[in-house]
């Protein structure tokens, strides 16, 4: 049988989409997947639209200047008027590898704003990281988070450009504490605070994940650990949260401890669960495709035991229709836990 062309899968993604596309519309968002090529017969390539951005990234290998302009002929009929940009992110550690002409690169470096549930975000097609200031597929945890917060307090950890923190000021929280290691994400997320006309000032901290954790939790954060003595890190009080928010990425490692939410994601949800006050709710994610919900439902199980909690209740929240997924197995998993 032969292939698919490029033109026909990404036809019938815009179709399938359409549904979707009417409903975000209604609720004033315009930043959606367009194309999901690991679901929809292009495995590596993703089309996402940021407002007027078409965002085009490879991550398995790059496509040729023939698949490049059949992509942008296709969205310029049918969504006119996006600035198209490609980032060929198929090198090691997804870095964005190529080359872009001029005048496209200046558009690339342009900070753009666009809406999601009528929350205000920036977005920039190339900037000093690699991946875009907001992940589309949290639109559903985001979503959630709105629901859930008018009223209460909210910890967002691993807050990246704080999303989850501004939807929850958004929707009525009443004190929001984001919590980030990177000064330049703590900015985007500075900005995107400025853009809402938010009922409370947000907290932003820019700290390790793990220091912040154990001062919120009450275990405090020692100054010398086994004799060395440990990077400078913002001092807090304990504070219980009725909503704690927990998004790490794959891996990372600090003095503090090491992120690996495929071998020990317990590390980070005993400390996020000392953070979340009794009768709270903690949201957890794990976007590894390598850890089935199954496994890591029993993980979490287990580590809320281990610490003396129970889960009086979990539920999944899953990606919206723009994220497909063949098996109902999507790479992005997210747990709201009743504790």
């Amino acid at each position: 049988m032969p292939e698919a062309s490029l033109t026909s899968l990404l036809e019938a993604a815009f179709i399938a989409r359409q549904p979707l596309i009417e409903r975000l519309q209604a609720e004033d968002t315009n930043g959606y997947r367009l194309f999901n090529g690991s679901t929809e017969g292009r495995p590596g390539l993703t089309i996402d639209r940021y407002g007027d951005l078409l965002l085009t990234q490879t991550f398995h290998e790059a496509i040729d200047g023939h698949d490049r302009v059949e992509i942008e002929n296709f969205y310029a009929a049918a969504l006119p008027g996006l600035v198209a940009v490609y980032n060929d992110r198929s090198h090691a550690n997804s870095r964005i590898c190529n080359p872009l002409p001029a005048e496209v690169l200046v558009e690339a470096h342009k900070p753009r704003e666009f809406h999601e549930m009528g929350v205000r975000y920036l977005v920039q097609a190339r900037h000093a990281g690699q991946d875009p200031w907001l992940f589309l597929d949290m639109r559903a945890g985001r979503r959630r988070i709105m629901q859930e917060a008018a009223g209460k307090s909210v910890l967002n950890l691993f807050a990246y450009t704080c999303g989850a923190g501004v939807v929850a000021a958004k929707a009525g929280a009443t004190h929001v504490v984001n919590v980030d290691f990177s000064e330049s994400n703590i900015k985007v997320g500075k900005d995107n605070a400025r853009l809402n006309d938010l009922p409370i000032r947000l907290r932003f901290v820019q700290s390790d994940a793990f220091a912040a954790m154990r001062q919120l939790a009450g275990l405090g954060q020692a100054a010398m650990v086994r004799g060395k003595k440990m990077p400078a890190f913002p001092k807090l009080q304990p504070h219980a949260f009725d909503l704690v928010f927990l998004d790490p990425p794959r891996y990372a490692k600090s003095a503090f401890g090491v992120v690996d939410i495929i071998n020990d994601y317990a590390a980070l949800m005993k400390l996020a669960l000392q953070c979340t006050a009794e009768g709270g709710t903690l949201i957890c994610c794990n976007n590894a495709a390598q850890i089935s919900r199954e496994v890591w439902a029993d993980q979490l199980q287990r580590c809320a035991t281990k610490a003396g909690r129970t889960i009086r209740e979990l539920e999944w929240i899953t990606p919206e229709e723009d994220f497909p997924s063949h098996d109902g197995q999507p790479p992005l998993k997210i747990a709201l836990l009743r504790v």
